[in-house]
């Protein structure tokens, strides 16, 4: 039985860029019961009667008319703060689909070099294009005769190309983290812990954390290690173990699926502790500082009320295969298999539980 108690849950999309790619991870926070109203108090037994009046009903809570279904997009993008004007790329990339019943929800990836066929953008003077979809953010953001750059633009170029890529019309609001917001996150939840499935070799950290010499394009020194079994990470080496695609059997999409795996640690961990307070949920939000930009649709809150009820248990993750493409010796970016692509023309239609249950090794296990 679904648990009745009036609850909050926060959204954010974690992401972080350093040299060698993003890692990103949303985390769903979810508290204990308001406390239930007092009891009416006994009849007066006094000899004068009371009338009382009739109270007016309580306002409803701010996001109570959401509805379902909703698409929700997260962005890791590689800003650099130290560079003034640097362009944002979306480096990750996260699709979180929640069902009508706002109660459970799917949550899938796309690579960062897929190739997509961009729309025409006038705000950035962008004509449009096939690019690499970690493009659109940097294309998007650019304002003419300015050396400013605006996330904003950027995120509405991305979804844009989202939806023609996707098929799906609306994505209805979006977090977007640079590399500073997830070690700060799992920090502030006191680590996290999951299930490493791949023997993982860091390029960038010592076992210390601290970072390895580099030397041109490459790395050299004691490396960290992330081994399989049961995991504790605390904020630097969730942040490390997220960047990692280098030196692992499928790349890029083994580093997708411990993306996801983070999701997972980083919900589990938020609910177990009990955020009830929405203050509490603000201290989270503003622990991230200039780490996050929410997007679109409503405040977070908002959806943090209409969200009450989605659990870690309630999120199925979903892994869409892709490959490499080329011209000649040439690389061009990634695209999806058929089977990857099959499931977002799926959802966009509505039909994509049908399609899991065909096609059951999309699941992440």
């Amino acid at each position: 039985m679904r648990n009745s108690k009036i609850t909050w849950s926060i959204v954010a999309g974690t992401g972080l860029a350093l040299i060698a790619g993003v890692g990103v991870a949303i985390a769903v926070n979810r508290g204990p019961a308001e406390p239930a109203a007092a009891p009416s108090a006994a009849p007066s037994t006094s000899a004068a009667p009371t009338v009382s009046t009739p109270s007016a009903p309580p306002s409803p809570s701010p996001g109570a008319d959401i509805k379902g279904p909703l698409d929700l997009v997260l962005i890791g993008v590689d800003t650099r703060l130290s560079i003034p004007g640097y362009e944002p790329h979306a480096d990750t990339i996260m699709l979180l689909h929640v069902e009508a019943d706002l109660e459970s929800a799917y949550l899938y990836s796309l690579p960062r070099d897929l190739r997509v066929q961009m729309p025409a953008y006038k705000k950035s003077g962008f004509r449009g294009g096939k690019y690499k979809i970690t493009e659109a953010m940097s294309r998007g953001s650019r304002i003419p005769g300015s050396k400013k750059k605006s996330v904003e633009q950027g995120y509405e170029l991305l979804t844009k190309s989202l939806s023609a890529y996707t098929g799906i019309k609306t994505f209805h609001g979006g977090a977007i983290l640079n590399f500073r917001g997830l070690d700060k996150l799992v920090d502030k939840l006191g680590g996290i812990d999951l299930v490493v499935d791949q023997k993982v070799k860091s390029r960038h950290r010592r076992p210390d954390g601290t970072m390895r010499t580099q030397s041109g394009s490459d790395y050299s020194g004691p490396q960290a290690t992330y081994l399989p079994g049961n995991r504790h990470l605390v904020g630097w080496q969730a942040l490390d173990y997220a960047r990692q695609r280098y030196g692992l059997p499928n790349g890029d999409y083994d580093r997708q699926r411990h993306h996801r795996q983070l999701v997972e640690a980083i919900l589990t961990k938020a609910m177990a502790q009990g955020m009830e307070d929405p203050a509490k949920l603000g201290g989270l939000i503003n622990a991230l500082g200039e780490a996050l930009v929410y997007v679109g649709g409503r405040t977070p809150f908002e959806y943090a009320y209409a969200l009450r009820n989605l659990t870690a248990q309630d999120i199925t993750t979903v892994s869409l295969p892709g490959g490499g493409v080329g011209s000649g010796s040439g690389y061009l970016g990634e695209q999806l298999k058929a089977e990857g692509q099959g499931f977002l023309k799926a959802l966009a239609k509505g039909n994509h539980v049908a399609y899991l249950k065909a096609h059951p090794k999309l699941i992440d296990r």
